[in-house]
């Protein structure tokens, strides 16, 4: 019964914030409430803040005794959604499949799929030595194991 009317309220406030978007959302069995979110572009303090609110001031606390956590999908968190892929087109990005691990620039995202691309050296078709490559690899949804943004100071 707690946990659907945190998601009624949870729903609500992001129907007011199309810009944001559910990573996680947890109510475990003590009433700890814990709602990760992410945004088209970024998130930030006040953006959970204005979610925290919408939850936590249409709950009663002499009705129910909670906990509540708003915070924002990490640097390091994978990236989960199709959502967050669009996001983050143009930056490299580490991919992990069944079989193989990638690492490129992330050049396009669709509804069922994601595109790399990246320069690797291999040996020359006639000859010695290697020459650069520019490489490209479609890569399914339904294939990544985890994929993360690899941040480069």
């Amino acid at each position: 019964m707690f946990k659907e009317k945190v998601t009624k309220l949870l729903n609500g406030a992001l129907g007011q914030r199309k810009d944001l978007f559910l990573i996680d959302f947890m109510v475990d069995s003590g009433n700890k409430i814990r709602v990760v979110l992410d945004g088209d572009e970024g998130i930030n303090l006040k953006d959970c803040m204005d979610i925290s609110r919408a939850i936590e001031h249409n709950l009663d606390r002499e009705e129910e005794d909670f906990s509540l956590e708003v915070t924002s999908a990490g640097a390091t968190t994978p990236l989960v959604l199709p959502r967050q892929y669009k996001k983050n087109i143009g930056r490299t990005i580490s991919v992990k499949t069944e079989t193989e691990k990638f690492e490129g620039y992330l050049t396009a995202a669709g509804e069922e799929e994601i595109i790399l691309e990246w320069k690797a050296r291999e040996p020359k078709p006639i000859g010695k030595g290697k020459h650069t490559v520019q490489k490209k690899q479609e890569i399914a949804f339904s294939d990544i194991k985890e994929a993360k943004v690899i941040l480069k100071f």
